[in-house]
This record gives C-alpha cells, sequence and structure tokens, in this order.
C-alpha cells in the first residue's frame, strides 16, 4: 500500500484539492469513485508505486468531498465531473490517458468525450456508466449495493465488513487497509456521504460512447456484488474497438483483489 506520507494540494476553483504525483512519462490521471472512505491512497494504493515504475507521470487526487479535499457546496456527481476537468487543466497536461473505478468511470468517460486530449481510456467496474441491467437479478444487485452504501455509518467494524464485500479475497482487506478506509470515511467526508444522497443523477452518456475514437479497455471482476457482468458487456457493446477483461477471484475493486495483474494489464495496455 502507497505510503499515506505523500501527496500535496493545489487550489481547484476555490476548493484545496489534495493529490499525489509520482513518476516521469505518459501523464495518467487516475479517478477514484464514490463509496465511503473512496480518495486517492484507497482506491488506488496498491497501483500508484507500479505505474509510476513502469514509465507514468501518475496523477492521483480526491474529489471535492473525500479525502482530504475540501467539502464543496455542490455535493452532486456533475459537479465532481466540472472539478475534475479543472483539476486536469491545473496539471497543465498536454495529452494523457484516464483511468476511472466505478463512478470515476462515468467522469473519465465523460472527459475523454469531451477533451481530444485524451489518448486512451480505461473503465473500470462502472455502474453509474453502464446502462441497466437486463434481468431482474441485475437490478436487484445494483439496487443492493446503493443501499448497503447509504446505511454506512462510520466504524472500524462497519469499514471492515463493507471492504469485505467491496474485495473478494478477504486477505486484501488488511488492518491497514480498514483503517485508512475507516479514517478516509469519517468527519467532514460523513457529512459530504450524508449530502451526496439525494442530488440529481448525472446526465446518462452511455449513447455517447460509440463517438469515442481512442483505445477503451474495461475491466470488471466476475464476483461484482453491485455491478453485473451482463453490464460490462454492453459497455463493451457500446464503444468501438473496445477490449474487455474480466477477472476471477476479483470483485468491485479489481485493482485490489487481482493488483499485480491488473497493474501489468494496464501497463501493456497503455504502452501499447
Amino acid at each position: 500500500m502507497i505510503s499515506t506520507e505523500v501527496g500535496q494540494h493545489v487550489d481547484i476553483d476555490g476548493l484545496r484539492t489534495f493529490y499525489v504525483k509520482k513518476g516521469s512519462g505518459t501523464p495518467l490521471v487516475l479517478i477514484h469513485g464514490g463509496s465511503p472512505g473512496a480518495c486517492a491512497l484507497v482506491n488506488w494504493g496498491a497501483n500508484i508505486d507500479f505505474l509510476a515504475d513502469s514509465g507514468f507521470m501518475v496523477h492521483a487526487y480526491d474529489q471535492p468531498g473525500y479525502g482530504r479535499t475540501d467539502n464543496p457546496d455542490d455535493f452532486s456527481l456533475e459537479f465532481r465531473t466540472r472539478h475534475a476537468k479543472a483539476f486536469i487543466d491545473a496539471m497543465h497536461l498536454d495529452r494523457y490517458v484516464l483511468m476511472g473505478n466505478s463512478q470515476g468511470s462515468y467522469i473519465v468517460a465523460r472527459q475523454a468525450l469531451e477533451d481530444p486530449r485524451v489518448e486512451k481510456l480505461i473503465l473500470v467496474s462502472s455502474g453509474t456508466l453502464a446502462p441497466r441491467g437486463a434481468s431482474a437479478r441485475s437490478e436487484e444487485m445494483s439496487r443492493e449495493h446503493s443501499e448497503r452504501l447509504a446505511a454506512y455509518t462510520p466504524s472500524l467494524e462497519n469499514m471492515r465488513a463493507l471492504s469485505m464485500q467491496t474485495m473478494y479475497r478477504p486477505d486484501v482487506v488488511t488492518e491497514e487497509f480498514v483503517r485508512l478506509r475507516y479514517e478516509m470515511s469519517t468527519g467532514k467526508n460523513a457529512e459530504s456521504q450524508t449530502k451526496r444522497q439525494g442530488t440529481p443523477a448525472p446526465r446518462p452518456v452511455y449513447g455517447d460512447l460509440k463517438n469515442l475514437k481512442i483505445p477503451v479497455l474495461l475491466m470488471w471482476g466476475a464476483h461484482d456484488s453491485g455491478v453485473s457482468l451482463d453490464r460490462s458487456l454492453s459497455l463493451l457493446e457500446s464503444i468501438p474497438g473496445a477490449e474487455l477483461h474480466i477477472f476471477d477471484n476479483a470483485a468491485h475493486w479489481v485493482q485490489w483483489d487481482q493488483a499485480d495483474r491488473f497493474n501489468t494489464i494496464v501497463r501493456d495496455f497503455l504502452k501499447a
């Protein structure tokens, strides 16, 4: 797990925004998801060092209301999407690649559709971006996933239970991981979790994905209890030339459950 001692802050539209910048080479922006305790160091803690050592200038930041970034006045995903663009602009990136996890995949897809500087795109386990599931079971999984996240109240015990559902492999859910994710779910971040509930849904972009003209990689866990596999296939069918990698023994955070293989596939895809 990456050291929690790294990182710095930058002002993005009046919000003190925490980010990690490591490595040199092609800029790679990592955007985390929206679950309790999510942030750059929690979601991408098993990936940042490897990708930085593989020849990428990694930028991983905390979204508004998450991690060590200030809480905003607007808690909507639409605002977080605008903040992502402002962060990338503040980094002065001429060309770059993007990877998003869960709700972060919606944000990076929006960015890729709107910004010609994006060269490649990786989407990891995104129910926000994918269309609704075709089966009743898929819809039930999605509803139960949302209810679990909304019901979370900060405690080490509750975070351990939540993380055991986020991941498939119990050995990945270490005490160090649980404590950091728990700490990132308390205080101002617990307040923002409450205020995010009931905010307007972002505009759907599923129908626009056919317009992507860049290489796209989809990554999915076969045991994701919140976002069913049929939704990954729908995304695959909607994006011209995309490729899909499904991991056994992995759930919603593939980047942790299968970190070694995940990192290698990401590196090879981006360098191809």
